[in-house]
């Protein structure tokens, strides 16, 4: 068995009481960073042994990890903060359990663009989840296309990469279009700021540092928009 579990983005008290329980049953939990989960699951008294298992090895890994599954073994799948395989490392092994018959099951609970979403003011009733745009190659043709899209978006992007997706943002959906930009979420110094583009852009850039992983929500492409 494969059991998804989300961890906390931010607060430790967003975890539910089944994910504890599984998390202490399991034979091993496969952690995206271990040096990130061990504390945390200190902080819950859970001593089950931990594995590491990100974008940089599970090619190498997801064979022999569903070797074990065949056999028995039944494991936790969790991210640094969130739901594992959101623009985290998960989809190769859930394809490859699916695949050989291993049952896997995704645990409900914390994510950081669902909050991010409903809190920002701007229409969720349909969206497109674009997580983080491309650093070079096919950004510009992702930014077209998103710019022209009639409902809500949402993406990630890093504190020192904001400025510039505000910009690039601006300029294809223009300076009137509304967003919200969301950082720290479920943590003390939780922000979220709705407004267009441009007095997004201009409020953040004031800003001697930005800190913490942020979710940015788009409106969409009014009717009749280039």
């Amino acid at each position: 068995m494969l059991y998804v579990a989300p961890t906390p983005v931010g607060n430790l008290e967003d975890i539910t009481l089944r994910t504890l329980r599984i998390l202490k049953e399991v034979q091993a939990i496969l952690a995206e960073d271990t040096r990130v989960s061990l504390p945390m699951l200190r902080h819950y008294g859970i001593d089950t042994s931990v594995r590491a298992y990100h974008a940089h090895n599970e090619h190498r890994m997801t064979d022999s990890l569903v070797r074990e599954m065949q056999a028995g073994a039944s494991f936790a799948l969790i991210s640094d903060a969130g739901t594992p395989g959101i623009a985290d490392a998960g989809f190769l092994l859930v394809r490859a359990c699916r695949q050989a018959g291993i049952p896997v099951s995704c645990l409900p609970g914390a994510t950081s663009f669902i909050p991010a979403l409903v809190q920002s003011g701007i229409p969720c009733d349909r969206f497109h989840f674009e997580g983080f745009l491309p650093h070079k190659k096919g950004r510009q043709t992702r930014l077209q296309w998103l710019a022209a899209y009639p409902f809500t978006f949402v993406l990630f992007e890093g504190p020192t990469r904001l400025l510039r997706l505000l910009d690039e943002l601006t300029a294809h959906c223009g300076p009137d279009r509304q967003a919200s930009v969301s950082r720290e979420l479920t943590k003390w110094h939780e922000e979220t700021l709705t407004a267009n583009l441009a007095d997004l852009r201009n409020e953040f850039g004031t800003r001697d540092k930005i800190r913490g992983e942020l979710v940015i929500v788009v409106e969409g492409a009014k009717p009749g928009n280039p």
